[in-house]
């Protein structure tokens, strides 16, 4: 495929550190705490874990896609005053559905190239389980006999109305523009959940992980916020979907349509979480003596078939590698939100990726994909693995919902 679409090379734009929630499965003990207060945990952690005092951020750049409560206008403000922000420091909120978070990283490097901030705090964060239960219909009031017109936000957002098609149907197209058996997609998230569940027990999770509990975010002179668990629990420490899955298991899973790929056991998990991190310019590194994670070097955004809308990553990363002056056997790790396993795998065959370097830590089959939180998990994620794997170059991309593709290129400074 040709790789179109714009690209943004950076020449001094580095990630100090980061850290986010477990992602915890949908309905489960985060799933009655609003986006806000899940960013405002993620963020005050990055900030803490960065040892970036809240008084040196000058932009604070936040995703969320679905509202999970009525405050969601207020939500990139309330994010950055509740984390310590001071008040004359703006808010913004973008959008790109799921390459939201990566977006982010892209934004934060522009406006510290065009002087407009210095220290940018990231946030993505999503409740899937607060996707509301909508109409749009109403404002003008019931009609006798009409239908209600309630619908699940969530459902509905998973379909294409341009072209007639949800997600899961776009990896049924791929699957069949590029041979991928049920067997291989069962494989690929089989080996998904081993490896998250390695990480996990291995402890490397658990370092970029802020555990969540029942706590007050207080702000003089404003309504204070909480977090409260649900359930008996008392903390949440760890993600919660990851576990051994046998092919054997996966297999006796029914497929979503007749005769297809995909199972609700090779898709991404519906997940809640946060994830923070923060950016900064080179003098700011310098001047206060930081030791970053790693170096964002460039980013590209591509369009394409709204049909096959999850085969982005691979021109996204043509792109990128080909104006970055790279090659692909250079990146030594990649990370590509795990959608669906059928729309991984053709991206996988389209680059002619060895797979041996792509999500080892586990992919959004096993550990949940949350949606504006996806793009900031992933490439903090990436960004540690480079170091712990001792990598000079990495990537971490998403497909995006409409026809879209996303990419980030990183540099790890221990290998420069």
């Amino acid at each position: 495929m040709a790789s179109k679409g714009f690209f943004n090379a950076f020449d001094d734009i580095w990630m100090l550190d980061g850290m986010r929630t477990p992602l915890v499965d949908y309905c489960g003990a985060l799933g009655h705490i609003s986006p806000t207060d899940l960013g405002i945990k993620a963020a005050r952690a990055a900030l803490e874990r960065a040892a970036v005092p809240a008084a040196h951020i000058n932009s604070v750049l936040t995703g969320n896609m679905a509202p999970g409560d009525f405050e969601q206008f207020m939500l990139p403000r309330h994010i950055g005053l509740y984390a310590g922000v001071p008040q004359d420091v703006p808010a913004l909120m973008a959008q790109r559905i799921c390459g939201t978070g990566f977006e982010l990283f892209r934004q934060a490097g522009e406006q510290i190239e065009s002087s407009c901030a210095d220290v940018t705090l990231v946030v993505g964060t999503e409740s899937m389980t607060r996707n509301p239960i909508a109409a749009f219909e109403h404002r003008t009031g019931f009609k006798l006999g009409a239908p209600v017109g309630f619908k699940d936000y969530m459902w509905e957002a998973l379909n294409d109305s341009a072209a007639g098609i949800n997600m899961i149907q776009t990896a049924e197209n791929l699957a069949k523009q590029y041979g991928i058996t049920r067997e291989e997609v069962d494989a690929f998230a089989s080996s998904s959940f081993a490896k998250a569940v390695a990480a996990q027990q291995s402890g490397f999770h658990a370092g970029e992980i802020v555990p969540v509990v029942s706590e007050n975010f207080a702000l003089e002179g404003y309504a204070t916020r909480a977090i409260k668990l649900q359930g008996k629990s008392s903390e949440v420490a760890l993600d919660t979907h990851a576990r051994i899955s046998p092919v054997e298991v996966l297999a006796k899973l029914r497929s979503v349509y007749p005769g297809g790929v995909q199972t609700g056991g090779n898709s991404a998990a519906l997940v809640d979480a946060a994830a923070a991190v923060v950016v900064a310019s080179g003098g700011y590194v310098r001047a206060e003596g930081k030791k970053p994670l790693a170096r964002v070097v460039a980013a590209a955004v591509v369009g394409v078939p709204p049909e096959i809308m999850g085969i982005g990553p691979a021109p996204a990363i043509r792109l990128l590698l080909e104006r970055a002056g790279l090659t692909l056997d250079q990146i030594g790790r990649f990370e590509i939100n795990e959608a669906q396993g059928a729309q991984t795998l053709s991206v996988g065959r389209e680059l002619g990726l060895d797979l041996s370097k792509l999500n080892v830590n586990g992919g959004a089959i096993a550990l949940g994909h949350p949606l504006a939180c996806t793009g900031v998990r992933l490439t903090l994620t990436l960004a540690r693995e480079m170091q712990r794997s001792h990598v000079r170059y990495g990537v971490s991309s998403a497909c995006i919902g409409g026809g879209q593709g996303i990419a980030l290129l990183l540099e790890n400074p221990l290998t420069v």
